[in-house]
């Protein structure tokens, strides 16, 4: 699938791209408003572009942000959640009546597991519901919010990992909580703050300082990201 190629080539940029290669690939093939809108910036500097501010759980309610809703496919019969875990599979599910996912493979990033039994992965939002709510979700509107939820849109907003690590990280941001293996940190840092700036959430201050250490460590990393409508 074409978003499949979308989420495999999104961990490489992060890692591997030269600053001016997605910026050449994104003017060949997005429309002028999106061309304007996306940017490509070493991770350190991306860092630096999130706002800082307190954050504030006063009001959250999971319920508050509607997940998981049709899909980017309409027609498809497949909700956000089965539609993520079709395009991040490695070997494709079998795929029944009511978009009931059976068998395929799925390497979670978290952990390096290898897992075929659908069931048993979760799809994590990179950032939090709680913590996006912390970080400015709280004056969104619902349809942003659901929005947020499902954001196929970004390759990096949705990923399909362990039921395990999903649940060990909880609502926590990167000063808490970080992937329990070590090669995947870079990416993950990487992804967290564009996710940030596409939705335009800020950082605690301790979450900063933990990003920016991370940032050091992870100096080839670039990160891209398109801000959300």
């Amino acid at each position: 699938m074409i978003k499949n190629m979308l989420r495999g080539s999104a961990a490489l940029f992060l890692a591997l791209t030269p600053l001016a290669a997605p910026a050449a690939a994104t003017a060949n093939t997005a429309p002028a408003s999106v061309r304007a809108a996306a940017a490509v910036l070493p991770l350190a500097d991306a860092v630096d572009q999130l706002p800082i501010a307190d954050e504030s759980r006063t009001g959250y309610d999971r319920t508050k942000f509607k997940h998981w809703n049709a899909g980017l496919d309409l027609g498809d019969g497949c909700n956000t959640r089965a539609e993520v875990l079709l395009d991040e599979a490695i070997e494709a599910p079998s795929v029944a009546a009511g978009c009931k996912l059976s068998g395929g493979l799925w390497i979670s990033y978290y952990d390096a597991a290898e897992v075929n039994d659908p069931a048993k992965l979760d799809i994590d939002h990179m950032v939090p519901l709680a913590e996006s709510w912390d970080s400015g979700a709280s004056e969104w509107d619902a349809k942003r919010r659901e929005a947020y939820a499902n954001d196929q849109d970004a390759a990096t907003s949705l990923v399909a990992v362990t039921a395990r690590t999903n649940r060990a990280k909880a609502d926590k941001d990167p000063a808490e909580w970080m992937p329990p293996l070590p090669d995947a940190h870079c990416r993950y840092v990487g992804e967290w703050t564009a996710t940030k700036l596409r939705w335009g959430l800020s950082a605690d201050q301790a979450e900063a300082d933990a990003l920016a250490v991370y940032a050091e460590a992870c100096e080839t990393t670039i990160v891209h990201y398109t801000p959300a409508g």
